[in-house]
Protein backbone atom coordinates (compact mmCIF):
# COMPACT_ATOMS: atom_id res chain seq x y z
CA UNK A 1 0.00 0.00 0.00
CA UNK A 2 1.41 3.38 -1.02
CA UNK A 3 0.84 6.45 1.12
CA UNK A 4 -0.10 9.40 -1.05
CA UNK A 5 0.81 12.85 0.25
CA UNK A 6 -2.05 15.26 -0.43
CA UNK A 7 -1.41 18.52 -2.25
CA UNK A 8 -1.80 21.16 0.44
CA UNK A 9 -2.53 24.75 -0.54
CA UNK A 10 -2.94 26.03 3.02
CA UNK A 11 -0.26 25.86 5.71
CA UNK A 12 -0.27 22.81 7.98
CA UNK A 13 3.16 23.27 9.60
CA UNK A 14 4.43 25.61 12.29
CA UNK A 15 7.91 25.84 13.77
CA UNK A 16 8.87 26.59 17.35
CA UNK A 17 12.25 26.98 19.00
CA UNK A 18 13.88 28.38 22.12
CA UNK A 19 17.31 28.11 23.75
CA UNK A 20 18.00 26.09 26.89
CA UNK A 21 17.24 28.09 30.02
CA UNK A 22 18.91 28.42 33.41
CA UNK A 23 16.78 30.46 35.81
CA UNK A 24 17.13 31.58 39.41
CA UNK A 25 18.84 33.81 41.95
CA UNK A 26 22.60 33.45 41.58
CA UNK A 27 22.44 31.85 38.12
CA UNK A 28 24.98 34.36 36.82
CA UNK A 29 27.65 32.57 38.86
CA UNK A 30 27.25 29.38 36.82
CA UNK A 31 28.09 30.89 33.43
CA UNK A 32 31.72 29.76 33.54
CA UNK A 33 30.66 26.18 34.12
CA UNK A 34 28.21 26.36 31.22
CA UNK A 35 30.70 27.89 28.76
CA UNK A 36 33.39 25.38 29.67
CA UNK A 37 31.27 22.70 28.00
CA UNK A 38 31.72 24.43 24.62
CA UNK A 39 35.53 24.20 24.51
CA UNK A 40 36.04 27.97 24.44
CA UNK A 41 39.18 29.71 25.64
CA UNK A 42 38.59 33.40 24.77
CA UNK A 43 35.27 35.20 25.19
CA UNK A 44 34.03 38.74 24.62
CA UNK A 45 31.62 40.06 27.26
CA UNK A 46 29.23 42.54 25.65
CA UNK A 47 27.52 45.15 27.84
CA UNK A 48 26.74 48.85 28.21
CA UNK A 49 28.42 51.47 30.44
CA UNK A 50 25.60 51.51 33.00
CA UNK A 51 25.58 47.76 33.57
CA UNK A 52 29.37 47.66 33.57
CA UNK A 53 29.46 50.28 36.32
CA UNK A 54 27.31 48.01 38.51
CA UNK A 55 29.95 45.27 38.38
CA UNK A 56 28.10 42.32 36.81
CA UNK A 57 30.43 42.02 33.78
CA UNK A 58 33.55 41.90 35.98
CA UNK A 59 31.82 39.33 38.17
CA UNK A 60 31.30 37.29 35.01
CA UNK A 61 34.92 37.71 33.95
CA UNK A 62 36.11 36.48 37.35
CA UNK A 63 33.79 33.48 37.11
CA UNK A 64 35.02 32.62 33.61
CA UNK A 65 38.64 32.84 34.77
CA UNK A 66 37.97 30.12 37.35
CA UNK A 67 37.27 27.79 34.42
CA UNK A 68 40.36 28.85 32.47
CA UNK A 69 38.46 31.07 30.07
CA UNK A 70 40.07 34.39 29.14
CA UNK A 71 37.65 37.27 28.62
CA UNK A 72 37.51 40.94 27.73
CA UNK A 73 34.72 43.39 28.51
CA UNK A 74 33.30 45.57 25.75
CA UNK A 75 31.00 48.20 27.29
CA UNK A 76 30.34 50.27 24.17
CA UNK A 77 26.75 49.11 23.64
CA UNK A 78 24.39 51.96 22.77
CA UNK A 79 21.04 51.93 24.58
CA UNK A 80 18.56 51.42 21.72
CA UNK A 81 21.22 50.26 19.21
CA UNK A 82 21.78 51.92 15.85
CA UNK A 83 23.49 50.78 12.68
CA UNK A 84 26.37 53.04 13.68
CA UNK A 85 26.71 51.59 17.19
CA UNK A 86 26.47 47.99 15.96
CA UNK A 87 29.04 48.63 13.24
CA UNK A 88 31.43 50.16 15.79
CA UNK A 89 30.91 47.20 18.14
CA UNK A 90 31.60 44.78 15.29
CA UNK A 91 34.72 46.69 14.25
CA UNK A 92 36.00 46.45 17.83
CA UNK A 93 35.29 42.72 17.99
CA UNK A 94 36.98 42.08 14.66
CA UNK A 95 40.04 44.10 15.63
CA UNK A 96 40.43 42.47 19.05
CA UNK A 97 39.48 38.94 17.97
CA UNK A 98 39.33 36.15 17.25
CA UNK A 99 36.77 35.03 19.85
CA UNK A 100 35.56 31.52 20.64
CA UNK A 101 32.29 32.74 22.12
CA UNK A 102 30.32 35.65 23.52
CA UNK A 103 28.46 36.57 26.68
CA UNK A 104 25.88 39.36 26.59
CA UNK A 105 24.88 40.93 29.89
CA UNK A 106 22.40 43.80 29.88
CA UNK A 107 19.06 44.70 28.40
CA UNK A 108 17.89 43.88 24.91
CA UNK A 109 20.35 46.42 23.54
CA UNK A 110 23.36 44.44 24.79
CA UNK A 111 21.94 41.07 23.75
CA UNK A 112 20.95 42.30 20.29
CA UNK A 113 24.37 43.89 19.79
CA UNK A 114 26.04 40.63 20.79
CA UNK A 115 23.90 38.76 18.26
CA UNK A 116 25.06 41.12 15.51
CA UNK A 117 28.70 40.84 16.60
CA UNK A 118 28.44 37.05 16.63
CA UNK A 119 26.95 36.98 13.13
CA UNK A 120 29.39 39.47 11.60
CA UNK A 121 32.52 37.91 13.14
CA UNK A 122 31.43 34.37 12.30
CA UNK A 123 30.65 34.96 8.60
CA UNK A 124 31.54 37.38 5.79
CA UNK A 125 29.38 40.39 5.06
CA UNK A 126 28.29 43.66 6.57
CA UNK A 127 25.30 44.68 8.67
CA UNK A 128 23.05 45.81 5.80
CA UNK A 129 23.61 42.49 4.00
CA UNK A 130 21.65 40.70 6.73
CA UNK A 131 19.02 43.31 7.68
CA UNK A 132 15.44 42.43 6.77
CA UNK A 133 14.01 43.50 3.43
CA UNK A 134 13.04 46.01 2.11
CA UNK A 135 15.61 48.00 4.09
CA UNK A 136 18.47 45.48 3.83
CA UNK A 137 19.27 42.44 1.71
CA UNK A 138 18.02 39.76 4.17
CA UNK A 139 21.03 37.54 3.47
CA UNK A 140 20.75 34.16 5.18
CA UNK A 141 23.58 33.34 7.62
CA UNK A 142 25.55 30.65 5.75
CA UNK A 143 26.41 28.52 8.76
CA UNK A 144 26.55 28.07 12.50
CA UNK A 145 27.50 30.94 14.81
CA UNK A 146 29.71 30.80 17.88
CA UNK A 147 28.31 30.07 21.36
CA UNK A 148 26.44 33.04 22.85
CA UNK A 149 25.14 33.11 26.41
CA UNK A 150 22.55 35.84 27.01
CA UNK A 151 22.04 37.26 30.51
CA UNK A 152 19.26 39.87 30.66
CA UNK A 153 19.33 42.60 33.29
CA UNK A 154 15.89 43.96 32.39
CA UNK A 155 12.58 42.13 32.24
CA UNK A 156 11.35 43.14 28.83
CA UNK A 157 12.71 42.31 25.41
CA UNK A 158 12.89 38.54 25.72
CA UNK A 159 15.90 38.81 23.42
CA UNK A 160 17.59 36.04 25.39
CA UNK A 161 15.16 33.56 23.81
CA UNK A 162 14.50 35.06 20.37
CA UNK A 163 16.11 34.76 16.96
CA UNK A 164 16.22 38.43 16.05
CA UNK A 165 18.05 41.65 16.83
CA UNK A 166 16.63 45.15 16.47
CA UNK A 167 18.32 48.45 15.62
CA UNK A 168 17.73 51.98 14.32
CA UNK A 169 18.93 52.90 10.83
CA UNK A 170 19.98 56.49 11.48
CA UNK A 171 19.99 57.70 7.88
CA UNK A 172 16.43 56.46 7.32
CA UNK A 173 15.08 57.29 10.80
CA UNK A 174 13.53 53.85 11.04
CA UNK A 175 13.92 50.83 13.28
CA UNK A 176 14.38 47.40 11.72
CA UNK A 177 16.25 44.19 12.44
CA UNK A 178 17.82 40.89 11.49
CA UNK A 179 15.73 37.77 11.85
CA UNK A 180 17.03 34.22 11.51
CA UNK A 181 16.95 31.18 13.76
CA UNK A 182 20.77 31.03 13.86
CA UNK A 183 20.81 34.27 15.91
CA UNK A 184 19.06 32.59 18.85
CA UNK A 185 21.41 32.42 21.88
CA UNK A 186 22.97 29.12 22.84
CA UNK A 187 21.78 29.49 26.43
CA UNK A 188 19.66 32.00 28.34
CA UNK A 189 20.75 32.62 31.94
CA UNK A 190 18.09 34.47 33.92
CA UNK A 191 19.04 35.85 37.34
CA UNK A 192 16.24 37.98 38.84
CA UNK A 193 18.64 39.60 41.31
CA UNK A 194 20.21 41.52 38.41
CA UNK A 195 16.99 43.53 38.02
CA UNK A 196 16.50 44.67 41.63
CA UNK A 197 18.02 48.14 41.07
CA UNK A 198 16.10 48.99 37.88
CA UNK A 199 14.36 52.39 38.17
CA UNK A 200 10.54 52.34 38.10
CA UNK A 201 10.40 54.04 34.69
CA UNK A 202 12.67 51.42 33.12
CA UNK A 203 10.73 48.61 34.79
CA UNK A 204 7.48 50.06 33.41
CA UNK A 205 8.76 50.49 29.85
CA UNK A 206 10.41 47.08 29.73
CA UNK A 207 7.30 45.48 31.19
CA UNK A 208 5.13 47.00 28.47
CA UNK A 209 7.39 45.31 25.93
CA UNK A 210 6.60 41.97 27.61
CA UNK A 211 2.91 42.86 27.59
CA UNK A 212 2.87 43.68 23.89
CA UNK A 213 4.95 40.62 23.02
CA UNK A 214 2.42 38.38 24.71
CA UNK A 215 -0.67 40.17 23.41
CA UNK A 216 0.51 40.57 19.82
CA UNK A 217 1.70 36.98 19.65
CA UNK A 218 -1.58 35.70 21.08
CA UNK A 219 -3.66 37.74 18.63
CA UNK A 220 -1.40 37.19 15.60
CA UNK A 221 -2.71 35.59 12.45
CA UNK A 222 -3.08 31.84 13.01
CA UNK A 223 -0.47 29.73 11.24
CA UNK A 224 -2.99 27.67 9.23
CA UNK A 225 -4.35 30.79 7.49
CA UNK A 226 -1.10 31.38 5.59
CA UNK A 227 -0.37 29.98 2.14
CA UNK A 228 1.67 26.81 2.07
CA UNK A 229 5.44 27.42 2.21
CA UNK A 230 8.32 25.40 0.90
CA UNK A 231 10.89 24.39 3.56
CA UNK A 232 13.39 27.02 2.42
CA UNK A 233 10.68 29.71 2.57
CA UNK A 234 9.84 29.26 6.24
CA UNK A 235 10.49 32.35 8.35
CA UNK A 236 11.02 32.84 12.07
CA UNK A 237 7.54 34.35 12.53
CA UNK A 238 5.08 31.60 11.54
CA UNK A 239 1.89 32.97 13.13
CA UNK A 240 0.13 32.13 16.38
CA UNK A 241 0.20 28.42 17.17
CA UNK A 242 -0.65 26.09 20.06
CA UNK A 243 2.83 26.09 21.62
CA UNK A 244 3.37 29.85 21.50
CA UNK A 245 -0.15 30.36 22.86
CA UNK A 246 0.70 28.42 26.03
CA UNK A 247 3.75 30.56 26.78
CA UNK A 248 1.86 33.80 26.09
CA UNK A 249 -1.02 32.84 28.37
CA UNK A 250 1.38 32.11 31.22
CA UNK A 251 3.23 35.38 30.59
CA UNK A 252 -0.02 37.35 30.80
CA UNK A 253 -0.97 35.67 34.07
CA UNK A 254 2.40 36.57 35.58
CA UNK A 255 2.02 40.17 34.39
CA UNK A 256 -1.41 40.41 36.00
CA UNK A 257 0.06 39.19 39.27
CA UNK A 258 3.31 41.16 39.48
CA UNK A 259 3.73 44.00 36.95
CA UNK A 260 2.37 46.81 39.11
CA UNK A 261 4.23 45.49 42.16
CA UNK A 262 7.54 45.38 40.27
CA UNK A 263 7.14 49.04 39.28
CA UNK A 264 5.95 50.26 42.68
CA UNK A 265 8.20 48.28 45.04
CA UNK A 266 10.68 46.46 42.82
CA UNK A 267 13.68 47.29 44.95
CA UNK A 268 12.54 44.89 47.67
CA UNK A 269 10.07 42.51 45.99
CA UNK A 270 12.15 39.58 44.72
CA UNK A 271 9.04 37.56 43.88
CA UNK A 272 7.66 40.30 41.63
CA UNK A 273 11.04 40.70 39.91
CA UNK A 274 11.26 36.94 39.41
CA UNK A 275 7.76 36.83 37.94
CA UNK A 276 8.62 39.64 35.51
CA UNK A 277 11.80 37.91 34.36
CA UNK A 278 9.86 34.70 33.86
CA UNK A 279 7.13 36.57 31.99
CA UNK A 280 9.69 38.19 29.69
CA UNK A 281 11.23 34.82 28.85
CA UNK A 282 7.85 33.12 28.36
CA UNK A 283 6.61 35.93 26.12
CA UNK A 284 9.86 35.68 24.16
CA UNK A 285 9.22 31.97 23.67
CA UNK A 286 5.81 32.97 22.32
CA UNK A 287 6.39 35.94 20.04
CA UNK A 288 9.83 34.76 18.98
CA UNK A 289 8.07 32.07 16.98
CA UNK A 290 4.57 33.35 16.27
CA UNK A 291 5.40 37.02 15.68
CA UNK A 292 4.19 40.49 16.61
CA UNK A 293 2.17 42.91 14.53
CA UNK A 294 0.81 46.48 14.49
CA UNK A 295 2.02 47.88 17.86
CA UNK A 296 5.59 46.80 17.11
CA UNK A 297 5.41 47.96 13.49
CA UNK A 298 4.25 51.40 14.68
CA UNK A 299 6.94 51.46 17.36
CA UNK A 300 9.73 51.49 14.80
CA UNK A 301 9.01 54.96 13.33
CA UNK A 302 7.87 56.28 16.73
CA UNK A 303 11.32 55.48 18.13
CA UNK A 304 13.25 56.20 14.94
CA UNK A 305 11.83 59.70 14.38
CA UNK A 306 12.03 60.87 18.00
CA UNK A 307 12.17 64.62 18.52
CA UNK A 308 13.31 65.76 21.98
CA UNK A 309 11.78 63.23 24.37
CA UNK A 310 14.08 62.17 27.20
CA UNK A 311 12.49 59.66 29.60
CA UNK A 312 13.40 59.45 33.26
CA UNK A 313 15.64 56.56 34.23
CA UNK A 314 17.47 56.50 30.89
CA UNK A 315 20.62 58.29 29.66
CA UNK A 316 19.81 61.97 29.16
CA UNK A 317 22.50 62.83 26.62
CA UNK A 318 20.22 62.26 23.62
CA UNK A 319 16.53 62.01 22.79
CA UNK A 320 14.99 58.53 22.72
CA UNK A 321 11.70 56.69 23.06
CA UNK A 322 12.42 53.43 24.90
CA UNK A 323 11.30 50.44 22.88
CA UNK A 324 8.83 49.31 25.54
CA UNK A 325 7.14 52.70 25.55
CA UNK A 326 7.05 52.97 21.77
CA UNK A 327 5.33 49.59 21.34
CA UNK A 328 2.69 50.38 23.94
CA UNK A 329 1.58 53.81 22.74
CA UNK A 330 -0.62 52.58 19.88
CA UNK A 331 -1.48 49.17 21.36
CA UNK A 332 -4.97 50.04 22.68
CA UNK A 333 -6.09 51.35 19.29
CA UNK A 334 -4.34 48.54 17.42
CA UNK A 335 -6.30 45.94 19.37
CA UNK A 336 -9.55 47.76 18.62
CA UNK A 337 -8.61 47.42 14.96
CA UNK A 338 -7.76 43.70 15.17
CA UNK A 339 -10.65 42.69 17.45
CA UNK A 340 -13.03 41.42 14.77
CA UNK A 341 -10.42 39.01 13.43
CA UNK A 342 -10.41 36.97 16.67
CA UNK A 343 -12.87 38.31 19.29
CA UNK A 344 -12.48 35.41 21.72
CA UNK A 345 -8.69 35.69 21.75
CA UNK A 346 -8.87 39.41 22.51
CA UNK A 347 -11.37 38.80 25.32
CA UNK A 348 -9.33 35.92 26.75
CA UNK A 349 -6.21 38.10 26.71
CA UNK A 350 -8.06 40.84 28.60
CA UNK A 351 -9.20 38.31 31.19
CA UNK A 352 -5.68 36.97 31.68
CA UNK A 353 -4.20 40.46 31.97
CA UNK A 354 -6.80 41.58 34.55
CA UNK A 355 -9.05 38.80 35.88
CA UNK A 356 -10.95 41.28 38.07
CA UNK A 357 -11.79 43.79 35.36
CA UNK A 358 -15.46 44.60 34.96
CA UNK A 359 -17.04 43.55 31.68
CA UNK A 360 -17.87 46.50 29.42
CA UNK A 361 -20.86 46.82 27.10
CA UNK A 362 -18.76 46.99 23.93
CA UNK A 363 -16.53 43.87 23.92
CA UNK A 364 -13.99 45.48 21.57
CA UNK A 365 -13.22 47.92 24.42
CA UNK A 366 -12.38 45.20 26.97
CA UNK A 367 -8.70 44.72 26.09
CA UNK A 368 -7.98 48.40 25.32
CA UNK A 369 -9.56 49.31 28.67
CA UNK A 370 -7.39 46.80 30.56
CA UNK A 371 -4.30 48.14 28.79
CA UNK A 372 -4.96 51.83 29.37
CA UNK A 373 -5.62 51.28 33.10
CA UNK A 374 -2.32 49.43 33.39
CA UNK A 375 -0.44 52.10 31.47
CA UNK A 376 -1.87 54.87 33.64
CA UNK A 377 -1.05 52.98 36.84
CA UNK A 378 2.63 52.51 35.93
CA UNK A 379 3.28 55.94 34.39
CA UNK A 380 3.47 55.21 30.66
CA UNK A 381 3.09 58.41 28.54
CA UNK A 382 -0.42 59.22 27.32
CA UNK A 383 -0.22 58.21 23.68
CA UNK A 384 2.23 59.34 21.03
CA UNK A 385 1.46 62.90 22.11
CA UNK A 386 3.14 62.09 25.40
CA UNK A 387 6.47 61.58 23.62
CA UNK A 388 6.27 64.69 21.45
CA UNK A 389 4.19 63.82 18.37
CA UNK A 390 1.05 65.58 17.13
CA UNK A 391 -1.56 64.68 14.57
CA UNK A 392 0.48 66.64 12.02
CA UNK A 393 3.30 64.07 12.35
CA UNK A 394 1.12 61.11 11.39
CA UNK A 395 1.78 61.30 7.60
CA UNK A 396 5.52 61.12 8.31
CA UNK A 397 5.15 58.14 10.65
CA UNK A 398 3.00 55.96 8.38
CA UNK A 399 5.71 55.06 5.81
CA UNK A 400 7.99 53.80 8.58
CA UNK A 401 5.25 51.44 9.76
CA UNK A 402 4.47 50.22 6.25
CA UNK A 403 8.15 49.28 5.77
CA UNK A 404 7.70 46.65 8.49
CA UNK A 405 6.00 44.11 6.24
CA UNK A 406 7.66 41.23 8.12
CA UNK A 407 5.60 42.29 11.16
CA UNK A 408 2.44 43.39 9.41
CA UNK A 409 2.27 40.02 7.64
CA UNK A 410 1.37 38.41 10.96
CA UNK A 411 -1.45 40.85 11.70
CA UNK A 412 -4.77 38.95 11.60
CA UNK A 413 -6.37 41.85 9.75
CA UNK A 414 -4.14 43.35 7.07
CA UNK A 415 -3.89 47.13 7.57
CA UNK A 416 -3.73 49.68 4.77
CA UNK A 417 -1.84 52.97 4.98
CA UNK A 418 -5.13 54.67 5.84
CA UNK A 419 -5.72 52.15 8.65
CA UNK A 420 -2.28 52.83 10.14
CA UNK A 421 -2.84 56.59 9.86
CA UNK A 422 -6.16 56.20 11.67
CA UNK A 423 -4.59 54.10 14.45
CA UNK A 424 -1.78 56.63 14.94
CA UNK A 425 -4.18 59.59 14.89
CA UNK A 426 -6.45 58.02 17.50
CA UNK A 427 -3.34 57.24 19.60
CA UNK A 428 -2.18 60.84 19.99
CA UNK A 429 -3.98 60.55 23.35
CA UNK A 430 -5.09 57.24 24.84
CA UNK A 431 -7.10 58.65 27.73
Amino acid sequence: MTFEVPEFTEETIFTWGAPPLKFGAGAIDEVGFELSAYDVSRVLIVTDPGVNALGAPQRLADNLARYGIESEIFDGVHVEPTDDSMNKATEYARAQGPWDGFVAVGGGSAIDTAKAINLLTSHPGELMDYINKPIGNAKVPPGQLKPLIAIPTTAGTGSESTAMCVLDILSMKVKTGISHWRLRPTLAVIDPLLTMTLPPQVTAAAGMDITCHALESYTARYYTTFDRKKPEERVTYCGSNPVSDLWCEKAMSLLAKSFRAAVQRGAEDVEARSDMMMAATFAGMGFGNSGVHIPHANAYPIAGMVKDYRPQGYPQDEAMVPHGESVSLTAPEAFRFSFDSAPQRHLRAAELMDPRADKVNDPREQLPGVLTRLMRDIGIPNGIGGVGYTEADVPDLVPGTMKQQRLLATCPRTPTEDDIADILTKSVQNW
